[in-house]
């Protein structure tokens, strides 16, 4: 009998504590209500977020590249603009 080898996906690691660091310095001396409330989420999320306790949803990432200015790509990895 034929058996298949076992294939291993690796997956990037993903840091949620340099993304909520690279988030905090986006919303610089502004508030967390603030830009909670831009992005549509509570101010509680945003704090666990930035803390790198919780992932941002994609909404969230589009729209912090879409009011910074900045690539997502660089939100997540640190690269790019």
């Amino acid at each position: 009998m034929f058996r298949r080898p076992k294939v291993v996906v690796r997956r990037p690691k993903v840091d949620l504590v340099a993304i909520g660091s690279r988030i905090r310095t986006l919303r610089g001396e502004g508030l967390q209500e603030e830009l909670a409330a831009y992005l549509h989420i509570r101010q509680g999320n945003l704090s666990k977020i930035e803390r790198g306790k919780s992932a941002p949803s994609l909404d969230v990432l589009l729209q912090l590249s879409e009011r910074f200015h900045r690539s997502v790509d660089w939100i997540l990895r640190g690269e790019g603009n």
